[in-house]
Order: structure tokens, then sequence, then C-alpha cells
């Protein structure tokens, strides 16, 4: 062997030596290392069964990407090994794992695919940043001596791309899926329709995409007159769909749609103007902001619009949850509306928050009677609906479904303990903490990484009801994918640290070291991240 080769070797392992200590994000649960080394080549064979192959493909289509060539995969041997070990679900649960290295053999053991798949992400960071990305059919790394255990803190660990605002597209969606798999981040939020674009095809309605998913221009600034001076289009067929919902089942992350209702829905109305109370515009609009119409749920052909609206998005997306948004709706069109007042009159209610929350609960329970689980901003429980507009002499009653995930974003811990105490579950997006728009003066990334889902002052008893937590790109400012990615990176890796690792095993020292690291990958993929990591 010539210098250069074994100084290339030796470089090799120490660099991995120094991953295994430090550079695994999210931080596992516990890491053990020894002192001997795994020798990884391009003779390496991956060992699985009939249950963990779909894992060893994708194991494979990481090696040849470093190794120019395929590795084999065999039922028996030495290598890689991936085991499926149900027994393991009672003590590591569905997504964990055991990762064990030695000069013999790497093994990685969990009770699910799931499982595999993130042992497979924390081989991945156990190996040079450049590992994936210069092809050498030569090179040879060393794998430290090493034993993780390891499993999530939360089940739901989620990012939200809003596209209605500005659309990406495929390559930039399943890029994002790439990112996220890798921090072992399990659920794409995927916020598809808005006041200024409709996103995704439904067949029964064709206007919303030939009409909604354009816009003829783009408001510059907060508060401004100023326009881009060009038109924003662009949206999902359904098969383009199924494509990305095949590509996230891959990296064991499931997709939650989320269709705006009763506001936020100007794009559809600009569709089709009778849904809108108002419906006074046959264009997307090109400001941001909360805009006057919404919905006219007092009309039941509306009502039959959202629910054959809801049961294609219930055919085409596997997943069990529906986000159906239910923010921020404006009164005071309301209040003017004959046929709203009507209504509220009809029904026996008072105001027009009175009204929202009846269409809630209608909503639910179409959700929970099509066999899937309604999730919308924490506006569903009527709370921040009643603090915007106090005029109501009767409480109604809420009647979600029991199932209703209940999003947080707004407010403080008694909406919280409300919510739980009622029984709903709730994901934890605290806007002040994980909203990826804010700037980093005011979201800066140690902020983002010292959030904890679970609040002080929720009771422990409850704490099991915290599913975990959701970080937001909203996009109304942010046009490019240049932009979108300086405000996702780096904070994303310390969001899939606070869904993963447990609260007193989180280091924000350790967890820089290891992003020192790990940005290495983000600049071999020409992802441009926030740099000032304070």
């Amino acid at each position: 062997m010539n210098t250069f080769k074994f100084l290339n070797i030796f470089i090799l392992f120490y660099i991995s030596l120094g991953n295994a200590q430090v550079n695994i994000i999210p931080r596992p649960m516990e890491v053990k290392i020894g002192d001997d080394f795994y020798m990884l080549n391009n003779k390496t064979c991956i060992v699985a069964d009939k249950l963990s192959i779909n894992q060893a493909n994708y194991l494979a289509s990481i090696l040849e990407k470093a190794f120019d060539k395929k590795p084999s995969i065999k039922q028996k041997g030495s290598g890689i090994i991936l085991k499926i070990n149900p027994a393991m679900e009672s003590i590591l649960g569905k997504e964990g794992y055991n990762l064990k290295s030695n000069k013999k053999y790497i093994l990685i053991e969990a009770a699910s695919n799931t499982g595999l798949f993130y042992g497979i992400q924390s081989l991945r960071q156990l190996l040079p940043s450049d590992f994936e990305f210069l092809k050498d059919s030569e090179k040879k790394v060393f794998i430290p001596e090493v034993e993780i255990t390891d499993k999530p803190r939360f089940v739901w660990r989620s990012f939200m791309l809003d596209e209605s605002r500005h659309f990406k597209g495929t390559e930039v969606v399943k890029n994002l899926l790439d990112e996220m798999a890798l921090l072992k981040m399990n659920v794409f939020h995927w916020h598809l329709t808005d006041d200024q674009g409709w996103r995704i095809e439904i067949k029964k309605y064709p206007n919303l995409t030939k009409v909604g998913s354009y816009r003829a221009d783009t408001q510059l600034s907060r508060k401004s007159e100023e326009r881009y001076g060009y038109p924003h289009e662009g949206f999902y067929t359904q098969e383009e769909i199924k494509e990305i919902i095949s590509y996230a089942e891959e990296r064991q992350i499931l997709i939650v749609p989320e269709i705006e209702m009763p506001g936020h829905a100007m794009a559809a109305i600009a569709s089709y103007p009778w849904l809108g109370i108002l419906g006074t515009s046959n264009k997307v609009p090109q400001i941001f902001g909360k805009l006057d119409d919404s919905f006219n749920i007092a009309d039941p052909k509306v009502y039959e619009f959202l629910t054959d609206v809801l049961e294609e998005v219930f055919e085409l997306f596997p997943g069990k949850v529906v986000h159906i948004g239910g923010d921020e709706v404006m009164f005071d069109v309301w209040k003017n509306s004959e046929i709203i007042q009507n209504k509220i009159k009809e029904e026996g209610l008072t105001s027009p928050a009175d009204l929202q929350i009846f269409f809630t609960n209608q909503m639910s329970s179409f959700i929970e009677n099509n066999n899937h689980r309604m999730m919308g901003w924490n506006e569903i429980l009527g709370v921040n609906v009643h603090e915007w507009q106090e005029d109501s002499d009767i409480e109604v009653k809420q009647k979600l479904a029991e199932s209703t995930i209940v999003h947080f974003w707004k407010g403080n811990v008694d909406l919280i303990n409300e919510a739980v105490t009622n029984g709903y579950d709730i994901v934890n997006s605290l806007h002040s903490m994980t909203y990826l728009d804010y700037n980093y003066d005011n979201l800066p990334l140690s902020k983002a990484y010292s959030f904890d889902p679970i609040p002080e002052g929720v009771d422990k008893k409850y704490t099991n009801k915290i599913l975990g937590i959701g970080c937001q790109m909203w996009s109304e400012w942010i046009p490019s994918v240049k932009q979108m990615n300086n405000q996702i990176f780096p904070r994303i890796a310390a969001y899939a640290e606070v869904g993963w690792t447990t609260h007193t095993n989180k280091n924000y020292e350790v967890f820089i070291k290891s992003l020192n690291e790990y940005k290495k990958r983000w600049e071999f993929l020409g992802i441009e991240y926030h740099t000032d990591f304070k």
C-alpha cells in the first residue's frame, strides 16, 4: 500500500471515530465506544431476509453512491446485518433500534422496518461527510466499534411546507424529504390550499387548479403596494402527489395534507365564486394577510363541495390524518351576511363564532365517519375564536371527535391543559418557537433548540397526550428555494433533536459540535444554510 492511501485510510478512521462520539443528529439515547473498528469497502455485503429486504435495497443504494458499485445482498454471512426482531418493540417501540459494530460485522436490529431505517440513518452519520458524494471504488472507511441504543422521545416530529403562497415543485419536496429522513423526522405537513393558491388537483372540481393555482402577481413586502411584476403558478396532479407519497413512504414519512376551511379559502372562491359569502372575485388574491371572504358554510352546496374535496383527499393519501386549518376566520363579513345570520338563528346560535364551532363539529364527524382523524389549528377548540369575537350569549359545546388532533400555535398553557383534559392529542407548534419564516434575530438557533413541546404547567398525567413537535415553513415572503433553505437550515436540525432526543440528554454544545460536521453534507448538496450558529 502506498503512503498516500495509508494516510487516507488513517484519516478516515479518525473522522469516523469522531462522528460516533459527537456527530449524530438527533443525539441518540445511549452510545458506547469500543477500541476496535469495522472496515467498510466495496466488498462489504448486506445481510437481510424478506422482512428487511426493502431497507437492504435502500442501504445498497446509499453504498452504491460511494463505491460506484452496488453491494450484494445475502441471506446469511457477515457484513452489514439488518434484522427485524418484533420482541424489541416492548423496549424500544416501533421506531427504536440497536446499532452495533465490531471488527467482524455491523448489526442494525429493530422491531420494524421504520426502526431499521433510523438505524441506517445513524450509520450514515458515522461515515465521513463526503462519503456519499465522492465515488471511489477503492476507498476504505473504518467505522469505530460502537453500540447505540436509541428511540425517539415523541412519535410526531413534523416539518410543514406552505406551498400555497409559493409553489416549489416535486424536486424541492423530495429534497426536503431526504433531509427530514436523515434527521429522523417522520411527518411532512403539506399546506396545499390557502387564499393565494390551490395546489392539489381535485378531479371533480377542475377549476380549483385551472383558476386557483394561478396568481397574476404577488405583493412584494408587508403593507406594500409594490408587486413582483410577474405571475406565480403551479399545482400537483394526483399522479405527482402519488409519486411524492411513495417517495415519503420509502423514507418512513407520513404526509398530512392541509385543506384550509372555513377561512383562508379565496383561491377556491376565485375558482368557484358561489363558494364564498361575498364571492366577488374570480381572481386569486395578490396580497397576503387575513382576507375578508371565506367559505359560505350556511350553503348546503358548499358543505357538499368540502366533503367532495375531502373524499378525494382520503382516497389519495394513505395516511389517516387530515388537517383542516380552521384559523383566522374574519367575522365582520359573517355579521353582515343575511344567509349567515339566518343560519345562526336556524341552528339556535347567537354569533359567527358559534357557527364556526358548529361547522367544525360537522367536519369532525364527517372525517371520523370516514375512518380518518381531523387535525386543526387550536381555533378548532373555539377558544381563540371567542377571544376575537366575544358577542356570544351562549356556550356552544364542542363535539369534536375524540381522535381529533389539536395543532397548538398560539396561546398559553391553559389552552393546552383544556385540550388534553378533554381527551384531545396535541402537536405543539408554538409560533414564537417554531415558525421558520421568523428571522434569526427573533428565533435564533439556540432558541429553536431550547423548545420543549411539553410546557411547564401541564399535568404529568397528561404529557402522553402531547404527540410531539411541528416546525413550519410559511412562505408568504419566501419566494425562492435559496431563501427557503436559509430559513430552514440549520434550524430544522435543532427541531429534529427536540423531537427525538430525551430532554435530559440534550446538550447545545454537543449539538453545535455535531452540526459543524453535519453542515458539510448541506455544502455538498448545495444547500445555502444560515451560517450564524447562535
